[in-house]
């Protein structure tokens, strides 16, 4: 009777023992509970498919050719025969040059992370772990590139190198690394004081194999939501750039290159002005909603 007691006891306690969930899975869990954010990460993959598929409805004449100038038919407005959003001062499609838009937006967005991480995460990495005087030159250089306005910074370089594509989105990459280094380096210092880190020295771990199989899997959390957050940062740093003129030259279609078109004749025709600033805002809001979502999921202190 005691052995049945005592397994019926050993199996209610089975029972009350929650089961065991990853940081990733709750985090998903914890994303997926903040409407806003699902909402907007929805937004962005129509985005990107719409970005992606852009070739393939043009060649099924789905959508017009962003270049194709069509003068008799200019300032068409918005829903008339055969161009949903209008046409602009040379007849093109406004509707297609959106789409085919969102292709550089999302391009220069996605890279410029791309390079943000390589130079951010190298030297946020390498000043945390090995801290000292490595330290104190890494991040009084970061403080000096920190000190440049970002804007003027990207001009420069972009006025040095030429408007291209390769150019600008390496032009803003060299430029927004400064807040990625700083935040890395703050989680190292945290993290390399924990004692599976101290076992990995003690086992004679190269110190290269502790930062990237320790130290970068365990501030993935703050680095995801600071290039999230940093992607409609990029995109706006490059419509500007259109806006001014130093960006991408025609006739590849840009946010803000439309922008600077449509703004010659914004008393007359102020659509083609406000569709791509609606573009380009929803764009941003959705990236900057995501950010919040994944920056509450990947919170610790946000479980309940």
């Amino acid at each position: 009777m005691a052995t049945a007691v005592t397994g019926v006891a050993a199996e209610q306690v089975d029972w009350d023992v929650p089961d065991q969930i990853g940081l990733w899975t709750d985090a998903w869990r914890r994303f997926r509970r903040n409407r806003l954010a699902v909402t907007s990460l929805t937004v962005v993959v129509l985005l990107i498919l719409a970005a992606i598929a852009a070739p393939i409805l043009q060649r099924f004449g789905l959508i017009a050719d962003p270049t194709v100038q069509d003068v008799a038919n200019s300032y068409a407005g918005v829903g008339s025969r055969g161009h949903l959003l209008g046409t602009d001062d040379l007849g093109r499609d406004v509707l297609s040059r959106i789409i085919f838009g969102a292709q550089v937006s999302l391009t220069i967005g996605f890279l410029v992370q791309a390079i943000v991480l390589v130079i951010g995460g190298a030297i946020g990495l390498t000043a945390g772990y090995f801290g000292g005087r490595i330290d104190n030159i890494l991040m009084r250089f970061t403080d000096i590139m920190y000190a440049f306005p970002d804007l003027l910074f990207v001009l420069i370089i972009v006025a040095a190198l030429g408007p291209s594509l390769i150019n600008i989105f390496v032009a803003i990459g060299v430029v927004y690394w400064v807040g990625l280094a700083r935040i890395l380096r703050g989680q190292v210092l945290s993290i390399k004081e924990k004692e599976f880190i101290e076992a990995a020295h003690a086992a004679g771990s190269a110190p290269m194999k502790i930062i990237l199989k320790h130290l970068l899997p365990n501030s993935l959390g703050p680095v995801i939501v600071v290039l999230t957050f940093g992607i409609p940062a990029a995109i706006f740093t490059e419509a500007v750039l259109d806006f001014i003129g130093v960006g991408i030259r025609p006739p590849a279609p840009t946010w803000g290159q439309m922008v600077f078109e449509g703004y010659a004749a914004v008393d007359a025709y102020p659509s083609l002005v406000l569709i791509p600033c609606i573009a380009l805002s929803i764009t941003m809001l959705a990236f900057n909603f995501i950010g919040d979502g994944l920056r509450d999921a990947l919170d610790p202190r946000m479980r309940r």
